[in-house]
């Protein structure tokens, strides 16, 4: 587990694919869980160990996890979210250019619990969910794009939906239509900044999770950015 910030409040860290954040139905340990048991280690606390859940990523996706060390902040987190105060910012690598380098999507989605998975149209359905991200190209190798992802609402792989809605499936992506798995199981998809003021001390928080650079393809793409 790679801890990215932590205070009295709040800790943020570096998921990796594959893990969960939440106990599921695979009955496998969720990262909240590995937390308590580092903070419990780690300050030598007696008893239990609050480490409050604000949101989750997809099993497949890497990158920023914010969770609250207390009842206090997990409160104002929960409404800072609810309310759009929390900004994040997603790499996302696609085989297919993108028909504009820069857009703002609007969908409607609708979710099926039965297979897990998220429909988007272009136009309102009953039951379905507006959703809206902005993105813009940042990189482009020989077969493969680097998008930025900035969300302005948070549904059920919403962006991994709404990107493969206009031909930019996420390279790995198999329930949204890409060819071939990745190796190790995940999506090219991380979660690489989040931005927002801290709900107790009041402090700007500007938090960048390092990309998987023993990716080669990772690696590749996060040298043109930075050139």
């Amino acid at each position: 587990m790679e801890v990215l910030y932590e205070d009295n409040h709040i800790i943020i860290v570096n998921k990796s694919p594959g893990e969960i954040v939440q106990g599921d139905k695979t009955g496998d340990k969720p990262l909240v869980e590995i937390i308590k048991e580092w903070l419990k280690e780690k300050y030598a606390k007696p008893g239990n160990v609050f480490c409050g859940v604000v949101h989750r990523l997809d099993r497949p996706v890497g990158g920023i996890v914010i969770f609250a060390k207390t009842s206090k902040a997990l409160t104002r987190l929960n409404e800072m979210f609810r309310n759009g105060a929390v900004h994040k910012t997603y790499w996302a690598i696609t085989r297919n250019m993108p028909p504009k380098e820069s857009d703002v999507l609007t969908h409607y989605i609708t979710t099926t619990e039965r297979n897990n998975k998220s429909y988007a149209f272009t136009t309102p359905k009953n039951n379905a969910k507006e959703a809206r991200l902005s993105y813009k190209l940042i990189a482009s190798g020989e077969r493969y794009h680097l998008l930025e992802v900035n969300l302005m609402t948070g549904r059920k792989h919403q962006i991994r939906v709404q990107l493969s809605a206009i031909g930019c499936t996420i390279k790995g992506d198999l329930k949204y239509g890409d060819k071939r798995s990745n190796p190790d199981g995940s999506i090219s998809l991380i979660a690489r900044n989040v931005k927002f003021i801290h709900p107790v001390s009041g402090k700007e928080i500007d938090v960048t999770a390092p990309v998987p650079l023993n990716d080669n393809l990772w690696k590749a793409l996060h040298d043109l950015v930075e050139k």
